[in-house]
């Protein structure tokens, strides 16, 4: 039947419906707010950013801003809309593509040195984030870093998470060569009840070719 859209990734559930609500959300916290405790391990040098699930934008402006070359990831097309127009003065590329396999990035065989994860990770089951991990891997260059955070606490009506423990993302990210930098726990921005957060940095160990 022509004309249908594709089915969205399940991790997605919730987030087209509520897509202007939710990037007002997301603009009204900065990037160095949400990124505090991992701040200092960013690159200080232009380079190549891909921000997976990028949301409104907010982090991939920043970046660019910064001079980094950056590709914002993110499959829900009214999110990705709304990041276009709000951030329109920046250089970003927006694609529409999603994890476990990120079919598209992987087929440009492109690397990157940051990869981020921002409240992205707890949407994927244990299988997908075992395949996750591997495809996050495989797109980091030489000393490339990723980092995620994770949320704790109360599920969103309508939304689909998982009670991800930053123990088990760091055992999977060593499996696929990736070495912890840092791990932060933190209260939520946002002062919603019940709500915490890991913020983890990876880097990929020099033995990985």
């Amino acid at each position: 039947m022509t004309g249908r859209r594709p089915k969205s990734p399940d991790g997605t559930a919730g987030y087209a419906e509520a897509a202007a609500v939710l990037a007002e959300q997301y603009e009204s916290v900065s990037f160095a707010e949400v990124h505090r405790e991992v701040l200092d391990l960013f690159p200080s040098r232009p380079g190549a950013v891909l921000d997976i699930g990028a949301g409104s934008g907010r982090d991939a402006a920043a970046l660019a801003g910064l001079g980094h070359r950056v590709l914002a990831v993110e499959p829900t097309e009214e999110l990705r809309s709304l990041g276009r127009r709000i951030h329109a003065d920046r250089a970003i590329e927006w694609i529409d593509d999603s994890l476990p396999e990120l079919r598209v990035l992987r087929d440009r065989g492109a690397r990157f040195d940051l990869i981020l994860l921002t409240a992205v990770w707890m949407h994927l089951d244990s299988r997908q984030r075992e395949s996750g991990m591997k495809s996050i891997a495989g797109l980091l260059a030489a000393g490339g870093q990723v980092f995620l955070s994770l949320r704790h606490g109360p599920v969103p009506a309508g939304r689909r998470m998982f009670d991800v423990s930053a123990d088990e993302t760091v055992a999977l990210a060593r499996r696929h060569g990736l070495d912890p930098v840092r791990l932060a726990e933190r209260e939520d921005l946002h002062g919603r009840p019940g709500v915490r957060w890991s913020c983890l940095g990876l880097r990929r160990n020099a033995d990985v070719g």
